[in-house]
């Protein structure tokens, strides 16, 4: 992981608020974005992730706040920070009757794209793998290469920044992983963005995450240090064969121990206990050697691994 500081911001939110008459889809919101972050964007259904984006793309206007591109002011500057941004939204801007060559070529004039347009189309089709789908109608493309052709067009002028909203969903095992390896290279030279509810995906490409619910910002960190403080980091399970009641009462006197909760009591008096503690503790030993103590039998003890899936329902929760 970079280390802080070591590289230029290129994206800055200050503040930002989007109001939709009395409805408040984005709260004060602020983070940095640095050169070469692959970021992952999550939130449930109407968390302001949408609207996040496409303030950042200049599609919609915010009510207050700021956000700089390479630090241009996308609101004062539209023109020039949309020139530093490429966009792949949920649904491929497509022209289904154009072939690629034409509509890639479309998307180089609409752009004013000075570089050369053969070369740099060129390096586009094999970097996304579709330099043999040139002379190709869209419309006759399998749903995983019209997502490439999508990606291609974002990376038409060689942006910084590049911004993808669920860019894998509708696509198959194969293509998915395909996509994944793609945006993961991308990284190498670009800022990316991602926005999915694929928590995995997440998991596997980025290096930041940042969870948005209700419009607010609820946690923006490494996937590692999110789970590191996580709940979930405290949780064993066990499996054992004794007095139910006395393992039990033994466990709880216990002082990183929070819960003893039994999940089941099986045939033969075994018995499934979940024991939730301090994050970052390990109740394991302990709960093997009480068990022992009173020469119980153990068949099953496991630390729970909390995920990023973990970390999104905690911080997403009603309660």
């Amino acid at each position: 992981m970079r280390q802080k500081g070591l590289y230029p911001l290129m994206i800055k939110i200050e503040h930002l608020v989007k109001n939709y008459g009395t409805t408040c889809a984005v709260d004060d919101i602020s983070f940095e974005v640095g050169e070469g972050e692959i970021v992952g964007l999550l939130g449930p259904n109407g968390a302001g992730k949408s609207t996040t984006m496409n303030i950042l793309t200049g599609y919609l206007s915010s009510t207050s706040g700021k956000a700089c591109i390479a630090g241009i002011d996308i609101l004062s500057d539209p023109i020039g920070a949309k020139k530093l941004i490429g966009y792949l939204p949920e649904q491929p801007p497509l022209y289904l009757d154009m072939t690629v060559w034409e509509y890639l070529n479309f998307a180089f004039d609409l752009k004013c794209c000075k570089l050369d347009r053969r070369a740099h189309i060129d390096a586009i089709c094999e970097t996304v793998k579709i330099s043999d789908m040139y002379h190709k109608v869209i419309r006759t493309l399998s749903k995983g290469y019209r997502q490439r052709v999508g990606i291609a067009q974002a990376l038409i002028g060689n942006p910084k920044v590049i911004i993808f909203d669920e860019p894998t969903v509708g696509l198959d095992p194969k293509q998915i992983i395909e996509i994944r390896n793609l945006i993961r290279s991308l990284g190498k030279s670009h800022t990316v963005i991602l926005s999915t509810h694929i928590l995995s995906e997440v998991e596997m490409i980025c290096n930041k995450v940042i969870i948005i619910d209700q419009g607010e910002i609820k946690a923006a960190d490494t996937p590692e240090n999110l789970t590191r403080g996580l709940r979930a980091a405290g949780r064993v399970s066990i499996e054992f064969k004794g007095d139910l009641d006395t393992v039990v009462q033994e466990l709880e006197a216990f002082a990183p121990v929070k819960k003893v909760i039994v999940e089941e009591t099986q045939p033969g008096d075994w018995h499934r206990l979940l024991i939730r503690a301090e994050p970052g503790t390990d109740t394991r030993e302990k709960a093997a050697a009480i068990i022992a103590a009173h020469g119980y039998a153990t068949r099953h003890i496991y630390r729970h691994i909390p995920s990023l899936e973990d970390v999104f329902v905690e911080m997403t929760r009603r309660d």
